[in-house]
């Protein structure tokens, strides 16, 4: 499974998006796992490997600060969403705001996971990467 492509969709007020069919194709059923990604974005998963890797993070030691921030700030964040019959989520107004989501979302597919960006941030990044 690789998630990949960068697609611009409409996010409704009250936090709904459409899942393009490239990035859906990927999700082995109904249920879609987002949680808070690194640079301001929110990261998606396909539910069976967002349950592989959590495994894996729990191993890590509470003792030390870096990986228990990272914990908290995952597993706080964490949802269980489930798709409609047209691919499409409603993320939580939590998750809307931390990412500064507003009208118009970039999803881009970065291998493992994907994530949903606000589209100026991720235009931003982008600018900032390829100088």
């Amino acid at each position: 499974m690789v998630f990949y492509g960068e697609y611009e969709v409409s996010i409704t007020a009250g936090g709904r998006i459409a899942l393009p069919k490239k990035i859906r194709e990927f999700l082995h059923n109904n249920t879609v796992v987002i949680t808070k990604g690194f640079g301001n974005c929110l990261a998606g998963y396909d539910k069976a490997d967002w349950e592989k890797r959590a495994e894996s993070l729990l191993d890590v030691s509470l003792l030390d600060k870096e990986h228990i921030d990272k914990r908290r700030m995952l597993f706080s964040s964490t949802v269980y969403i489930e798709l409609d019959e047209q691919g499409r989520v409603v993320l939580p107004k939590q998750l809307q705001q931390f990412a500064a989501l507003s009208k118009i979302v970039t999803i881009a597919g970065v291998g493992d996971h994907f994530e949903i960006w606000a589209k100026e941030r991720w235009h931003q990044y982008v600018d900032n990467v390829q100088d």
